[in-house]
């Protein structure tokens, strides 16, 4: 049964990394970067067992926490830093200078914590008063907004657990740096002030190792100058009826299961003259899309004669996919934005899976041989198909390790991408309690979950 969650703030607090440690830093943004400018910002949070009462961990986790935070930061200044948007023809760039800092809440709920971290289908604004807003953007004299990139919130259950909820703007970092950036913050913490974690993998800010060899920069600019001449605040009540009906549920997609998947797929499609790429995540992408489209506009019946085309979008890391040598601990954005397309009639039909690993999979293989290939049509692709309607997007990666994210206090209880409650997209992690297993979120209207939920189950038992 849903329960409305309330949150009383102990402590308001700036974390900055240490005094004069970091120089005043511009860093350009990338063809990378650039188009996430257009993205709404990404939340995050982490659920932990914690066990103590609220003095305790006032006042003997809490400066340790902000502590290790400032050290971080010194290392991870960007997050610290603002997004400088000034006006056309000049670019959007980040700045970093003495005295920014992030914002950190320190706050506490009597809640139920265990109902929080349950996969069940729950009321999607219960996890919302965890993760801080960012700050409101400031416009200067001289006409530039100002936009800062980062905003956290500690929220404890006296006796039971925690959750650290992080807020943050993509085109600062994209979900391999960000989390490169959390576990680095529980290294330290966790050993107590110890940077071993970060001197053998310090985050790589130098900005000149992605090299626009396509001309990708000018192109994506003008997209982001276009929108930002019409770009106002987004509407808070329509954000609030977005959510008034819907749920968030985690599924738990087993290895057993994914392993069953990829032998129908090899079993069934051995016709084919080009082996098809049946990884986890081509084999779980297809079967999530192909199950909400079903769920959807009023089940498979109306599907029959559908021509009517049904997107999905994922996004490919790009550090050992292009041409020229990108780090791995590169900080900032390297993402191929990629889109796969099937006819609605399609996708339901018997055959309807397979086609979707098909497509899927061979998007995947394409990256291999050119991950930068259409990418000047990245933003207007996105343009299109948003407003075309239909599309599917995947948030985070079974790849990014999230539950081992450890402070010291044990693997995450439970991590949650929130955005996708407004973004609509599908979140992806792997499992906490089992190797090989993917977690899928998902937030639905309270019918669609339903009618998800029993197409998915039938799903599993036909393997």
């Amino acid at each position: 049964m849903s329960q409305t969650y309330r949150v009383m703030v102990l402590e308001q607090n700036q974390v900055a990394p240490p005094p004069n440690s970091v120089p005043t830093t511009s860093l350009p943004l990338t063809f990378f970067d650039i188009p996430w400018l257009l993205c709404r910002p990404m939340q995050r949070v982490f659920f932990y067992d914690l066990p103590q009462p609220t003095n305790h961990f006032l006042q003997a986790i809490l400066p340790s926490l902000k502590h290790s935070l400032s050290f971080t930061l010194q290392h991870f200044f960007p997050f610290a830093a603002d997004l400088i948007c000034p006006p056309q023809p000049l670019k959007p760039h980040l700045l970093y200078a003495e005295g920014n800092s992030v914002p950190l809440t320190i706050a506490e709920c009597a809640g139920d914590f265990h109902q929080l971290i349950t996969n069940g289908p729950r009321d999607v604004r219960e996890l919302h008063p965890f993760v801080a807003q960012l700050p409101p953007a400031r416009v200067s004299s001289e006409n530039t907004r100002v936009i800062p990139l980062m905003s956290m919130q500690v929220t404890l259950f006296p006796n039971k657990g925690i959750c650290i909820g992080i807020t943050f703007c993509h085109v600062a970092a994209d979900g391999r740096a960000f989390h490169h950036f959390i576990k680095s913050w529980a290294s330290i913490f966790r050993s107590r002030g110890d940077l071993t974690f970060l001197a053998t993998s310090p985050p790589l800010h130098d900005k000149a190792v992605i090299k626009d060899l396509n001309g990708l920069e000018p192109i994506f600019l003008e997209e982001w100058w276009k929108w930002a001449s019409t770009w106002k605040e987004e509407d808070s009540a329509l954000i609030h009826d977005i959510l008034a009906n819907k749920v968030r549920a985690t599924f738990v997609l087993g290895r057993a299961h994914i392993e069953n998947l990829k032998r129908r797929v090899t079993s069934e499609c051995t016709t084919d003259l080009e082996p098809l790429h049946t990884s986890t995540f081509v084999v779980t992408c297809a079967l999530i899309w192909v199950c909400l489209i079903k769920s959807q506009n009023g089940g498979v019946s109306n599907f029959a004669n559908n021509d009517k085309l049904y997107y999905f979008n994922f996004v490919a890391d790009c550090r050992n996919r292009v041409e020229f040598p990108i780090p791995s601990t590169y900080f900032g954005n390297c993402l191929a934005i990629c889109f796969v397309s099937l006819a609605g009639s399609e996708l339901v039909g018997e055959t309807g899976f397979f086609k979707a690993v098909k497509v899927i999979g061979d998007r995947v293989s394409e990256l291999e041989s050119g991950a930068l290939r259409g990418a000047e049509r990245w933003l207007l692709d996105w343009k299109e198909i948003s407003e075309l309607g239909g599309l599917v997007t995947v948030a985070g990666s079974p790849r990014l390790g999230i539950y081992d994210t450890d402070f010291g206090w044990g693997r995450p209880k439970k991590s949650e991408v929130v955005q996708i409650d407004v973004s609509g997209a599908i979140s992806l992690a792997e499992c906490r309690d089992e190797d090989g297993a993917i977690e899928v979120g998902l937030s639905l209207s309270r019918t669609d979950m339903i009618s998800f939920n029993a197409i998915f189950e039938k799903s599993l038992k036909l393997l």
